[in-house]
């Protein structure tokens, strides 16, 4: 257990024997006040501390640096927004081959996947794990587009559930109801795998 700073300033002038050291003196007292602020200045010091590392920022560090970029990532957890502003800070130049956009559209949080298109200077944007338009489209074709190089032509590309889908995991339409899924429901239902086929 980490010492007070007045119990540390006890135990360096203890052995000195010229300090009456006793509880309720008035050195005592006076090492007490010091040590409150001490504690006060030790405990601002290892939150900014704390707060200037991205890996361990919770609260004013994720907001400065996010106050940095056009926009905030679409996070949840603590531990996601950190991942998504380093995903956004190690944009650069040369950070646009597939597999560095793919890395930061996942470290934004983003349920997205990109692939070169058929021609060149052509992007297809995928939700694997999301059947229909996702939630909060705009919010997330803004974050993509401003990832992206502007040169870039990119095409949204949705999905939706087959009737082999569908029958697969409903065979009868009495299944179906059960579900008291509408139509539109059982379209973009997803049963989890549906993220390997792209």
């Amino acid at each position: 257990m980490k010492l007070s700073y007045e119990d540390y300033m006890v135990s360096l002038l203890r052995p000195l024997g010229a300090y009456d050291l006793g509880s309720g003196t008035i050195n005592r007292g006076e090492l007490a006040a010091y040590g409150r602020e001490l504690d006060l200045a030790d405990r601002e010091l290892e939150d900014t501390a704390r707060e200037m590392n991205l890996t361990t920022a919770k609260d004013f560090g994720l907001e400065r640096v996010e106050a940095l970029l056009p926009y905030r990532p679409v996070c949840v957890t603590e531990d996601q927004r950190r991942a998504a502003l380093a995903a956004l800070l190690r944009i650069s130049g040369d950070s646009f081959t597939p597999q560095a956009i793919n890395d930061t559209l996942r470290g934004c949080g983003l349920n997205a996947r990109a692939e070169e298109g058929e021609l060149p200077g052509y992007v297809k944007i995928y939700f694997p794990d999301v059947a229909g338009i996702p939630e909060g489209f705009e919010q997330l074709r803004a974050i993509i587009e401003e990832i992206l190089p502007s040169h870039v032509d990119i095409t949204y590309v949705f999905w939706y559930n087959t009737w082999a889908m569908v029958a697969d995991r409903h065979p009868t339409f009495g299944d179906a109801g059960e579900t008291g899924l509408s139509w539109y429901g059982l379209a973009i239902e997803n049963d989890g795998h549906l993220a390997d086929i792209w």
